[in-house]
């Protein structure tokens, strides 16, 4: 009690914080799956709006419930950069809680990263299907880059051609 402190104990447990890319990653997927269970079957519906309704759940939806673990790295790295902006500069808790927020600003990128990865794979199935499914482009390997309208001039003539150019 005589010298608060919170640095070295998220230090301690800031590499966990990692595993939430993997909850991330999924997350849209089981959005996905919670909506289309509860549009298709009453006794799921009625067991999720059941259990919401217990005084833990808060009058909170599961959906908002299944939220909370993403926003909850960026909250971390927000009041953690909030308390060194408050944190003396000689408080014996300072190193520790510069470490804790370079390691929480690493999961919070490896967190984003999740993101963007699984935003690009849909965005590529989404193409793959306008295609006809023809040229199997989905792969973690390739990355949309810039789509859209261009013309294509004929070498012969000058006539153009529109297209519509995926890079």
């Amino acid at each position: 009690s005589t010298t608060p402190r919170i640095g070295d104990i998220l230090q301690k447990l800031a590499p966990f914080l990692k595993m939430y890319g993997e909850y991330v990653k999924n997350f849209d997927n089981a959005m996905e799956l919670v909506k289309t269970w509860t549009e298709r079957s009453p006794q799921f519906k009625f067991i999720i709006q059941d259990i919401q309704k217990e005084k833990v759940c808060g009058n909170l939806t599961l959906q908002h419930h299944m939220l909370e673990p993403v926003q909850r790295i960026p909250r971390y790295e927000m009041l953690l950069k909030d308390y060194l902006r408050k944190l003396p500069q000689d408080s014996l808790d300072r190193k520790d809680a510069e470490k804790s927020l370079e390691i929480i600003s690493t999961a919070a990128s490896h967190s984003n990263s999740a993101i963007r990865k699984m935003e690009n794979l849909k965005k590529l199935l989404e193409i793959y299907e306008m295609l006809g499914e023809e040229e199997d482009i989905v792969n973690p390997s390739n990355e949309l880059i810039k789509e859209g309208q261009i013309l294509k001039l004929a070498a012969r003539n000058t006539s153009a051609q529109e297209r519509y150019l995926f890079l």
